[in-house]
C-alpha cells in the first residue's frame, strides 16, 4: 500500500509552503515524505520534488503554441488534461515502491476541483496504482474571518468534497499571519453556526438584506450536509503540525500495516532464599 495527500486549494493559499513544512517536520521525526509538483505554472518552491510536471509540459508551452493560443487559465487546464492523457510519465516517475508517502502539490485553479473531472480522473489513476489518498484543501485564514467570505469558502470546500469523493481535511492556513483581533473571532469559524454567521451578515449591508432568502438557503445546505470543518494550521507550531498529520495519517491508515516490533526479555532470575 502507498499513501498520498492531494494538496489542493485556491491560488495563494499556501499549498507549496504546506508541502515544504510537512517534509521538514517528517524529516525531524525520522520519516520520509516525498513531494510531486503537479503545478505546470509553478515558479518557486523550497522542496526538492521527486517528480515535476514541468518536465512533461509547462503552462508556457500551451500559451505560446500558435495553434492553441490559450490564456493562463486555459493553458493550465490543458496541461492537466495532457498529464492525465500521458499518465505513464507520472507512473514511471513514481516507481513501484511500497509504503511510499507522497504529497501531490496541485495547481491553484479552483475549477479543476469544484466541477471539472480532470483531477478526479487523476485520483482514479492513483488509486489504481495502490494509493490511499486524502484530499487536503487549504484556504487562507486571512480571508475567512467574516461571515460572507467564510460561507463562500465553505461552499467551495463542500463542492470539492462532493466532486472528488475522497476523504477530506479542510485547513485554514497562514494562522501565524492573523492579527490578535482576527484570532479572537476564530472560534466562530472553526465550528461554525450558519445561523450566527447569517445574522452577522444581515446587519452589515443592504445587499445582504436584499438576498437574505438566498443566504439562508446556502446556510441550510452547509448545516444539512454538516461535512465541512476546518483545522487551523500554524506552520510555526510543531504541535499543531503533529496533530494535523496524525489526523490525516489516521484517515489514510498510514502505518497500520507496519509489523509490530517485539523485544525478547530474559526471564528474571529467582531470588536467593536465605538458609537458616
Amino acid at each position: 500500500m502507498r499513501y498520498a495527500q492531494l494538496v489542493i486549494g485556491p491560488a495563494g493559499s499556501g499549498k507549496s509552503t504546506y508541502c515544504s513544512t510537512v517534509v521538514q517536520h517528517a524529516a525531524g521525526c525520522n520519516k520520509t515524505i516525498e513531494v510531486v509538483n503537479l503545478d505546470p505554472a509553478a515558479e518557486f518552491f523550497t522542496y526538492d520534488p521527486m517528480a515535476d510536471v514541468r518536465e512533461l509540459i509547462h503552462v508556457d508551452d500551451a500559451m505560446e503554441d500558435v495553434d492553441l493560443k490559450f490564456g493562463p487559465n486555459g493553458g493550465l487546464i490543458f496541461c492537466m488534461e495532457y498529464l492525465v492523457e500521458n499518465h505513464e510519465w507520472l507512473r514511471e516517475k513514481l516507481g513501484d515502491g511500497d509504503d511510499d508517502y507522497i504529497l501531490f502539490d496541485c495547481p491553484g485553479q479552483i475549477e479543476l476541483y469544484t466541477h471539472m473531472t480532470t483531477i478526479k480522473h487523476l485520483v482514479e489513476l492513483l488509486q489504481n496504482w495502490n494509493f490511499q489518498i486524502c484530499a487536503v484543501f487549504l484556504i487562507d485564514a486571512q480571508f475567512m474571518v467574516d461571515g460572507a467570505k467564510f460561507i463562500s469558502g465553505t461552499m467551495s470546500a463542500l463542492s470539492v468534497m462532493v466532486n472528488l469523493e475522497l476523504p477530506h481535511v479542510n485547513i485554514l492556513s497562514k494562522m501565524d499571519l492573523l492579527s490578535k483581533s482576527a484570532k479572537n473571532k476564530l472560534d466562530n469559524f472553526l465550528d461554525p453556526d450558519p445561523h450566527y454567521l447569517i445574522g452577522e451578515m444581515e446587519s452589515s449591508s443592504k445587499w445582504n438584506l436584499k438576498y437574505r432568502t438566498l443566504t439562508e438557503s446556502i446556510g441550510r445546505i452547509i448545516e444539512d450536509y454538516s461535512l465541512v470543518r476546518f483545522f487551523p494550521l500554524n506552520i510555526k507550531d510543531h504541535e499543531c503540525i503533529s496533530d494535523l498529520l496524525l489526523t490525516i495519517d489516521n484517515i489514510i491508515q498510514y502505518g497500520e500495516e507496519a509489523d509490530v516490533r517485539t523485544r525478547d526479555f530474559d526471564p528474571p532470575e529467582p531470588e536467593d532464599e536465605d538458609c537458616d
